[in-house]
């Protein structure tokens, strides 16, 4: 039963409602393009549950129509709460435009229960996204060079949308940046084969450069020193910076290559420069200054 009051809006049976693992596609996400959406995965066993159940059945009847609530006995219906990752409960999940957007474990103080309810019935009124606020605060500590705050930020946006291509790319560019070229490659792993992203094209790019990277420069610098018109030890070394994510110097190389011979072996150069700066990210500082000067060779 739900434990509403006498509060003005649409009926109860419109607003709260159990769902099973056959209507959840149309009780949540189809629903959830018209007016949030917010699932409760309960048991009966679960103490916490019948905690938060009440409060946040009570925040969403205040909401008045702004917000849904939709209640999912796990024991039940399994396979949305598999599929979701949820490993405690209670666990509650915002849904928005067939998405989850936010989302908490365990039970809270009834004043975070609708301070989360009143969150999502502003973004039913063209309010932002807890995640695209997550993921613009992720984004920020990325470009600042404080990488563990961006981690743990990507983090949980996955945790309440394990497939968000920006979280993985973002993620997988944190591991990227602190050499972990391994855990990178898990993490593009886990996108969709046709999840598209700046940052996950960036990081794809950066791990086929360091996939064909030669392990050390010695041996080219040498080369070069001997003779700087050795432009397929030049390219080597490129490969070598690049593989090592040294990408400005790589960059660099790879011009003087095309500077004083831009047809050299099937324009080889030109077309590791595009990759470089994909890998660098095609606004980056590296691929804009790298771009002027490709076009200044070009067109010279």
């Amino acid at each position: 039963m739900s434990l509403i009051g006498e509060t003005a809006g649409p009926p109860a049976a419109d607003i709260i409602r159990d769902a099973t693992d056959a209507s959840f596609a149309a009780d949540v996400l189809d629903a959830s393009r018209d007016t949030p959406v917010i699932v409760d995965f309960w048991a009966t066993w679960c103490g916490p549950c019948r905690q938060l159940g009440p409060a946040l059945e009570k925040a969403v009847a205040a909401a008045k129509g702004a917000v849904k609530l939709v209640k999912v006995d796990i024991d039940k219906n399994p396979a949305y709460a598999e599929q979701l990752r949820v490993q405690s409960i209670p666990a509650v999940f915002a849904f928005v435009d067939g998405r989850p957007v936010d989302a908490f474990m365990g039970a809270l103080p009834d004043s975070q229960v609708k301070a989360f309810v009143d969150k999502l019935a502003k973004m039913g009124r063209g309010g932002t996204s807890p995640l695209d606020e997550m993921l613009a605060a992720a984004k920020e500590s990325l470009e600042l060079g404080d990488m563990g705050g961006a981690a743990q930020a990507f983090a949980q946006v996955l945790q309440a949308d394990p497939q968000n291509p920006k979280a993985l790319g973002g993620l997988a560019k944190v591991y990227m940046a602190s050499g972990d070229t391994e855990r990178a490659g898990e993490i593009v792993a886990m996108a969709a084969p046709d999840a598209k992203d700046p940052d996950l094209d960036s990081v794809r790019a950066a791990l086929a450069l360091a996939a064909e990277a030669p392990s050390e420069t010695t041996q080219f610098e040498k080369r070069l020193a001997a003779d700087p018109d050795d432009h397929e030890a030049r390219f080597e070394l490129a490969k070598a910076l690049a593989g090592s994510h040294r990408l400005e110097a790589a960059a660099d190389q790879l011009l003087t290559i095309i500077e004083k011979d831009r047809a050299w072996n099937d324009e080889a150069a030109r077309k590791q420069l595009l990759t470089v700066f994909e890998a660098a990210g095609q606004m980056s500082e590296i691929s804009r200054n790298g771009r002027r000067r490709l076009s200044a060779i070009l067109f010279s």
